[in-house]
C-alpha cells in the first residue's frame, strides 16, 4: 500500500509510473532526517568528513577493486553509509536524480552517477528513500532484477500504525524480482560516521532467502557491526519498530520510582509540614521545595536498593523450595530480574541528589535563621559552650557510611554500563554487581540506623501518630539482609550451589530396558 491507502500494492510495471520521474530526490532514513530547504553558509556544508577518504589519492583506485555495492538516496544516511562501506573496503556507486549537485557530498572513492547506472552492475543494493518515493524506482524494475535490495528505511510512529504492511515488504511487493532484506535501520547516521564504538553494535537483520541474508551478514561484519538474525520478512515489521520505542525497559523502574517518591513525599508532608501547622500553627510550607524533597529522596534510593537485590533472594528461595532450577520463575518474578539494572540506576540517581541537595541546605535562609536563633537562645540562657558529645559522634559516623554507600553505589553504576561490562569477565562482573552491591545496601543500611539513632523510641517522633519515615524504609532491606544471612550457612549454601549446578530433588528418571523375555526396571539417579 503507497500513500496511506488500504489494500495491497501490486508489482512495479516495466514502464514508469506516470509521475515517478518527476519526484523530488528526497532519498534519506529516518534515523537522521535533512531539512528540504537548503541554508547558505555553514548548514550547506555535508555532514561527513571527506579527510579520511580523500587524504590519499590513490585509495580511489584500491577500492574500486573491492566489491561493489550500489546505493539509492543521497540523504545524509546514504552519505554516511557510502563513507562506512568505502572505509571498509568495498566500491561505492551512488545513484541520484542530480548526480551534479550531489556528487561533491560524498567522499572522492564513492562513484555518484545516475540511479540506472548506479543499478547496473552492483549485486546488492542499499535503498535509502522514504517509503512514499519506493513508487519512483519503479523505472529500474528491469535492472533490479535478481538483485537484493537491502531496505534502510524507517516509518513514522503514525506510518508503523497506519500501515499493516511494513516498509520492507512493501518494498519486496514492488519488486517481486528481487529479494528484499531488512537492515540497517536501527543505526543512525552518527553511528555510521563515527564507528560501531561509540553506538550499538548489533544490525538487525531479516529476509526470507538464506544467501541474501548471509551476504548482507558478512557486509555487516566487514562494516564492523554485529549481524543478528531475525528470521523471515515477516519480522520487518518489529524490526521497524526498535527505533520508535523510547526506553522500553525503562518505564516500569521510572514508574516505580515515582510511585514511592509520591508515597514519601506525602507521608514527609504529613509529618513535617501538616502535623506542626494542624497541632500547634506554625507554617513550615516553606520546607516543600528542599526540604521534604530531600527527606524523600535517600528514602526512595534505599528502598529501591533494596528491591534489587530481593528478586534475587526470591529467586534463591524458590530454587530451594522446588530443589531445581530447570522451572521457570513466574512471569512477575522474570520481568523483575530483568529490571533490575534500571532500577538500580534510579536509585544511584536518587542518592545522587540526595547528596547536592544536602550540600545546599546551609545555604538556605531558613536554616541560617535558625542558627541565629540557636545562637540568641544560647547567649539567652547564659550557656557559653554547646557541645553533646553523642550527637558529634552520630553526625560523623552518619555522614562517613553516607558517603561510603554513595562511593560503593557510584562504582556499581560506572560497572553497568556496557563499554565497562564488556571488558570484565563474569567473576568480575558479579563481584561489583553482587558483592559490592549487597556491601552497598549493607552501608546504606548502617547509614540510616545511624541517622535515626534513639528516635525510634522517642514518643516525641511519632507525629499524627505516625512511626519516622526512615523505620518505614528499614523494612525491605533487613528482610533482604536477613535472608541473604540465611543463606551463607551451610546448609542453605551447599543445597543452593548443588541446585544451580544442575541437582534435583527427586531428580529420578525411570525407563525400560529389555532383558530377553524380561523388562527389568532401572532407575537412573541424575
Amino acid at each position: 500500500m503507497a500513500g496511506g491507502a488500504p489494500g495491497a500494492q501490486g508489482p512495479c510495471p516495466t514502464v514508469p509510473a506516470p509521475g515517478c520521474e518527476r519526484s523530488p530526490d528526497t532519498e534519506d532514513n529516518t534515523l537522521s532526517p535533512r531539512s528540504a530547504t537548503r541554508m547558505p553558509g555553514e548548514m550547506d556544508k555535508p555532514l561527513i568528513s571527506r579527510h579520511l577518504v580523500d587524504s590519499d589519492g590513490s585509495l580511489t583506485e584500491a577500492l574500486s577493486q573491492g566489491p561493489k555495492v550500489g546505493i539509492l538516496g543521497s540523504g545524509d544516511f546514504a552519505r554516511s553509509l557510502a563513507t562506512r562501506l568505502v572505509g571498509s573496503g568495498f566500491g561505492v556507486v551512488v545513484g541520484s536524480r542530480n548526480p551534479k549537485r550531489t556528487a561533491g557530498l560524498f567522499p572522492a572513492a564513492a562513484q555518484v552517477t545516475f540511479q540506472a547506472e548506479a543499478v547496473s552492475s552492483p549485486e546488492v543494493i542499499f535503498v535509502a528513500v522514504f517509503r512514499e518515493h519506493y513508487t519512483s524506482l519503479c523505472g529500474l524494475s528491469d535492472q533490479l532484477a535478481g538483485k537484493i535490495l537491502v531496505d534502510v528505511s524507517n516509518p513514522t510512529e503514525q506510518q508503523h500504525l497506519q500501515h499493516r504492511q511494513s516498509n520492507a515488504e512493501y518494498l519486496a511487493s514492488l519488486f517481486p524480482a528481487c529479494t528484499v532484506v531488512k537492515a540497517f535501520n536501527v543505526i543512525s547516521a552518527w553511528t555510521l560516521q563515527a564507528g560501531p564504538r561509540d553506538g550499538n553494535r548489533q544490525v538487525p537483520i531479516c529476509s526470507d532467502q538464506l544467501e541474501a541474508k548471509r551476504s548482507v551478514s558478512e557486509m555487516v561484519r566487514a562494516m564492523g557491526f554485529t549481524p543478528v538474525d531475525m528470521g523471515s520478512l515477516a519480522s520487518a515489521r518489529e524490526v521497524e519498530a526498535m527505533p520508535l520505542r523510547l526506553l522500553p525497559g525503562w518505564k516500569v523502574p521510572t514508574l516505580l520510582a515515582l510511585g514511592l517518591f509520591i508515597c514519601f513525599y506525602a507521608y514527609n508532608f504529613t509529618r513535617d509540614v501538616l502535623q506542626p501547622y494542624v497541632q500547634e500553627g506554625r507554617n513550615k510550607f516553606y520546607k516543600l521545595p528542599v526540604s521534604v524533597v530531600n527527606t524523600t529522596l535517600p528514602c526512595v534510593a534505599y528502598v529501591l536498593l533494596s528491591l534489587v537485590y530481593l528478586p534475587g533472594v526470591l529467586a534463591a528461595a524458590l530454587q530451594l523450595h522446588r530443589g531445581t532450577k530447570y522451572q521457570r520463575f513466574p512471569d512477575w518474578l522474570d520481568h523483575w530480574l530483568q529490571h533490575r539494572k534500571q532500577i538500580g540506576l534510579l536509585s544511584f540517581f536518587c542518592a545522587s541528589l540526595h547528596a547536592l541537595y544536602s550540600f545546599c541546605l546551609p545555604l538556605l535562609r531558613s536554616t541560617r535563621y535558625d542558627v541565629v536563633n540557636l545562637a540568641i537562645k544560647q547567649v539567652l540562657a547564659n550557656k557559653s559552650h554547646l557541645w553533646v558529645e553523642e550527637e558529634v559522634w552520630r553526625m560523623e559516623i552518619y555522614l562517613s557510611l553516607g558517603v561510603l554507600a554513595l562511593g560503593t553505589l557510584s562504582l556499581l553504576a560506572v560497572t553497568s554500563l556496557p563499554s565497562i561490562a564488556n571488558s570484565l569477565n563474569w567473576r568480575e562482573f558479579s563481584f561489583f554487581q553482587s558483592t559490592l552491591g549487597f556491601v552497598a545496601l549493607v552501608l546504606s543500611t548502617l547509614h540510616t540506623l545511624t541517622y535515626g539513632w534513639t528516635r525510634a523510641f522517642e514518643e516525641s517522633r511519632y507525629k499524627f501518630y505516625l512511626p519516622p519515615t526512615f523505620t518505614l524504609t528499614l523494612l525491605v532491606p533487613c528482610v533482604v539482609i536477613l535472608a541473604k544471612g540465611l543463606f551463607l550457612l551451610p546448609c542453605f549454601r551447599r543445597r543452593l550451589a548443588k541446585i544451580r549446578r544442575g541437582w534435583e530433588k527427586d531428580g529420578t528418571v525411570k525407563f525400560m530396558l529389555p532383558v530377553d523375555h524380561v523388562l527389568a526396571e532401572k532407575t537412573s539417579h541424575v
